[in-house]
């Protein structure tokens, strides 16, 4: 976003600049040149001492959807923040305030085939739920009484989500420009991922196809579940889906510990199966969006985030887990080399010694800390620093151990989640040696290569093609050599003034030697300004020499 483009939203920067300066950020703010009395007014400093990442999670609330959906998205990015950063930002809630009815009646006016009152029977108008992209609200459908719960967009998002992501963007440039600590980030690319993932997430179809997907997959529908959605009614603003009645599981201390046992491991069982085995699976877990039901069962909500991964990603992840457990940094470090995009260059040496402090400090099993997903966060940190930027779902992956670790320990202090992790490695280790799997690989692999194999001959003619008529080009690149080719392109201007100087030095002089008019203190005054010319000419290039600067 360019400078001139920030003019029209000149009052949301103006807030945004206020904010960063209550929170204490003025000094990174002064580094960027806004304009004088532009933000140094704006408020006093901040007296409550806070980590940054605090303030920053601070700064994000007090902003509002906006940028409560960026932070929450960067909590996913482990690889580019360090983990007090990911786990401040984890805190982030889209707890707003409620806009009335009368505002959203249009958008689910809009979004329904029929008319509100043809779709269903009861229709409670004040929220159950208010969050910064929609508000949840109940209702009872017409046509078979299901209760229902209804998820609307809120008014004029998209504009004001626009706004605030180009702002945020224009200062991110700035702050990548000016402060020194940033430059290594690529702030920019962060932000425009982030949104493009909240404007995916303002089409609700893409949760409901989520949510319906997960059921198909769902082994245990008995055990935990996702509401049933309601597609003839659902649209991109509007999500119809059955209303999922229980408790949260920050309120299950009324239930008998044997019980909460079970949850824990249900919901634990649960996430690893849909990361490990299925390669698909809900990307916040948090007790927010986990509900125990009357009958015992666990049901996911808010399926608007979800990672996906291959086989492949699977295969690497049971690796790093079981690698991770035994505290096998060398073996850590292989396969995120193995990983790593074609141009990467890690220090694989101080990478294993950054990976082998990282899980001393979160898996030391021997005075019983096992936070894996600690673990995991700190590892992608790693990776990311060393130029290894691994898939963006295993940041997905890390929150939602993370956050399903959380919630094991919030039902049972003593959970482990180790104990429940075991069976399905053992499944997915089943899966990959089976002979039906090795072979349909190795089937795979013979029709590439006979693909290939039949491309190969064209590609030769093509080749000769080519070379015939002369116009095949080959592209080299020198590396090594920019030093030698700037220090000769110096080295050529400084010749070049050397000879005008002394050009100018002999034509001074057979000029004073003619006694021209005008004169200037006894002599030709054109050949005086000759020799004041060279001498300052002169003089700078030996001072251009002495400093080692560079005279283009």
């Amino acid at each position: 976003m360019k400078a001139f483009n920030v003019l029209p939203h000149a009052v949301r920067a103006k807030e945004i600049l206020a904010v960063l300066v209550r929170h204490g950020f003025a000094e990174i703010l002064a580094q960027i040149d806004l304009p004088v009395g532009f933000w140094q007014r704006l408020l006093h400093p901040p007296t409550v001492q806070r980590s940054t990442a605090e303030r920053v999670r601070l700064v994000a609330e007090e902003l509002g959807p906006t940028f409560v959906k960026l932070g929450q998205l960067l909590s996913m990015r482990p690889d580019a923040l360090p983990h007090e950063f990911v786990l401040e930002l984890r805190k982030l809630q889209d707890q707003v305030k409620p806009l009335p009815f009368e505002q959203m009646r249009p958008v689910l006016e809009r979004s329904l085939p029929l008319p509100l009152a043809e779709v269903f029977s009861e229709f409670d108008e004040t929220p159950v739920a208010a969050a910064s992209l929609a508000q949840v609200y109940f209702g009872r459908l017409r046509k078979d009484g299901q209760l229902v719960a209804v998820k609307v967009q809120k008014p004029d998002l998209e504009r004001r989500l626009t706004t605030d992501f180009d702002l945020a963007n224009w200062l991110a440039g700035l702050l990548q420009q000016r402060v020194a600590a940033l430059r290594s980030m690529d702030l920019q690319s962060i932000i425009q991922e982030a949104r493009i993932n909240v404007l995916r997430e303002l089409d609700f179809r893409h949760e409901a196809r989520n949510q319906e997907y997960f059921n198909t997959l769902n082994p245990y529908p008995d055990r935990v579940y996702a509401p049933k959605v309601f597609p003839e009614f659902s649209s991109d603003t509007v999500l119809v889906m059955e209303r999922a009645a229980g408790i949260s599981v920050s309120q299950a201390e009324s239930l008998a510990m044997e019980e909460r046992v079970r949850l824990a491991g249900l919901g634990a069982e649960s996430i690893i199966r849909q990361v490990f085995l299925a390669g698909f699976f809900h990307a916040d877990p948090h007790t927010g969006n986990l509900l125990i039901t009357p009958d015992r069962r666990i049901c996911f909500l808010d399926w608007g985030l979800v990672g996906h991964l291959t086989p492949r990603y699977r295969y690497a992840l049971a690796d790093f887990w079981i690698a991770a457990v035994a505290q096998d940094a060398e073996h850590i470090v292989q396969i995120a080399a193995d990983l790593a995009p074609v141009d990467a260059r890690p220090d694989l040496r101080a990478m294993e010694k950054e990976v082998t402090l990282a899980l001393r400090e979160e898996l030391n099993f021997a005075i019983g800390r096992q936070a894996l997903g600690r673990a995991m966060l700190k590892l992608l940190f790693i990776f990311g620093q060393h130029g290894i930027a691994l898939s963006r779902d295993y940041s997905m992956m890390a929150k939602a151990v993370l956050s399903i670790e959380e919630v094991g320990r919030m039902l049972d202090p003593a959970f482990d989640l180790r104990e429940h992790t075991k069976p399905v490695l053992k499944e997915l280790q089943r899966e990959r040696i089976n002979p039906r799997t090795i072979a349909r690989r190795t089937r795979e692999m013979v029709r590439h290569s006979l693909l290939g194999l039949q491309d190969l001959p064209f590609e030769l003619r093509r080749l000769v093609r080519r070379l015939e008529h002369d116009n095949l080009v080959i592209n080299l690149q020198h590396r090594g050599l920019e030093d030698h080719d700037q220090a000769m392109k110096i080295a050529a201007n400084r010749i070049a003034l050397g000879v005008i100087i002394g050009a100018l030095i002999i034509g001074s002089s057979l000029i004073v030697t003619t006694g021209s008019s005008p004169k200037l203190f006894g002599y030709p005054a054109l050949g005086i300004v000759g020799f004041l010319l060279s001498a300052i000419l002169g003089l700078y290039v030996v001072i251009d020499i002495i400093r080692h600067g560079r005279h283009r």
